[in-house]
């Protein structure tokens, strides 16, 4: 089906304030009162639709940051309440831009993918129906259970050599047969799908072009406005479910529009934006811009093809690039200030010293906000100094020192 026309043309800087907007970095009133609490963090989730996980922990994990970014110093014990409750799951975890915790109320909205899992008959490992019958039954018979509970998740070789109940289990996860709606000490706790979820969830099953249009909602919404590439990307889609994304669109009642001036593209591009985005934009309501660093894996910036043409920024995670080769550093975190990505910062913890290991600031007037994303973080994980190592450009480190100071 072709699109229909454009209803209004935004500008690159409406598109930077939707995004903010919906992403919950402008406006700290659109927050409930119990913004720092679990139900807080909960909002939140919903809001930006998924919440990528990963192992790296520097000053705490992604999954933990990205909250902190929005909320500001949630506790993480609220955090880890809020995506692992013990009797109360409001999540899930489950393949979307990657592995992600998801709001609970999705489940039936990744029955394609769960199909598609099924269809292929594998993932990277084969997978062995004997050991799979044999975890079902377990899990069955005892509750739920970590891999290690399971028989263990290594298969004796590298680190990525994955037991037979591991990949079992995983599989088992993909295909939907399997939910982890919990975790302990950062290992995933498998359970049944039918002892976890509500039968009104448990009993959907949506068809592929539905699951597309609920989540081109879930992405415009935690977009404000999107394009085509940008609502395949959000969810890692296929190619085929791409081709499928205009009826999709105008199935979840997203309004057309066209993007004009964006980095590195010429004309305008076609989009699609939130209708309740699109309102509090055309209202002229700013509001409150957060001060804050930024996971590398945080949803307004997973992006980096997005995040250049939105905000004329390049960033990457560097923690895999060898040492001699990084350019900013380990786990370079970019600063939001002002609406804009004007900086970066390496940080690390030695004791209650919170060690800015290098600082990368894009103008003089930088300094100011980094001094003051720096203290907040160093308060929330409990460091009570904060010591500069580096920072790029060097003639811009005694106004960072004296912001700090």
């Amino acid at each position: 089906m072709d699109a229909p026309a454009a209803e209004v043309t935004l500008s690159p800087d409406d598109v930077r304030r939707m995004t903010l907007r919906a992403q919950g970095f402008l406006g700290a009133t659109s927050w409930p009162r119990s913004r720092a609490s679990r139900s807080g963090v909960t909002t939140m989730l919903r809001r930006v639709g998924a919440v990528q996980l990963d192992t790296i922990s520097v000053l705490a994990r992604s999954h933990e940051l990205v909250p902190y970014a929005r909320l500001g110093p949630v506790s993480r014990q609220a955090i880890e309440q809020a995506y692992w409750h013990a009797s109360r799951p409001a999540a899930f975890e489950y393949w979307a831009h990657a592995a992600c915790v998801l709001p609970i109320e999705q489940w039936p909205y990744f029955a394609f993918r769960r199909r598609a899992f099924k269809a292929r008959g594998e993932r990277w490992h084969q997978v062995s129906p004997e050991t799979c019958e044999k975890v079902l039954a377990r899990l069955r018979a005892e509750g739920p259970l970590t891999a290690t509970q399971l028989g263990g998740a290594k298969g004796g070789g590298p680190w990525w050599d994955w037991s037979d109940v591991k990949i079992a289990v995983e599989w088992l996860l993909d295909t939907g047969e399997v939910i982890c709606v919990r975790r302990t000490g950062w290992r995933r706790v498998y359970d049944l799908p039918e002892r976890v979820l509500p039968d009104e969830l448990l009993g959907a099953e949506p068809s592929d072009a539905e699951c597309l249009a609920h989540l081109a909602g879930v992405t415009a919404r935690a977009l404000g406005v999107a394009t085509q590439a940008d609502l395949t990307e959000y969810h890692r889609l296929s190619l085929t479910q791409t081709r499928l994304m205009t009826d999709a669109v105008l199935a979840a009642g997203l309004t057309p529009v066209a993007i004009a001036g964006l980095s590195g593209r010429s004309g305008t591009v076609p989009g699609w934006a939130d209708p309740a985005a699109l309102a509090e934009e055309s209202a002229g309501r700013r509001g409150r811009h957060r001060v804050t660093l930024l996971s590398p894996f945080d949803s307004l910036i997973w992006d980096r093809k997005r995040t250049r043409q939105v905000f004329g920024f390049t960033h990457g995670i560097e923690a895999y690039v060898p040492r001699p080769k990084r350019v900013h550093g380990y786990y370079a975190m970019p600063l939001l200030a002002g609406g804009r990505l004007a900086g970066r910062a390496d940080p690390a913890r030695e004791g209650k010293t919170l060690v800015a290991r290098q600082v990368s600031l894009d103008r003089a007037s930088a300094a100011e906000p980094m001094a003051q994303a720096l203290r907040e973080a160093a308060s929330w994980v409990g460091c009570d100094d904060i010591r500069l190592e580096r920072v790029e450009p060097a003639a811009w480190a005694p106004r960072l020192a004296a912001a700090l100071a």
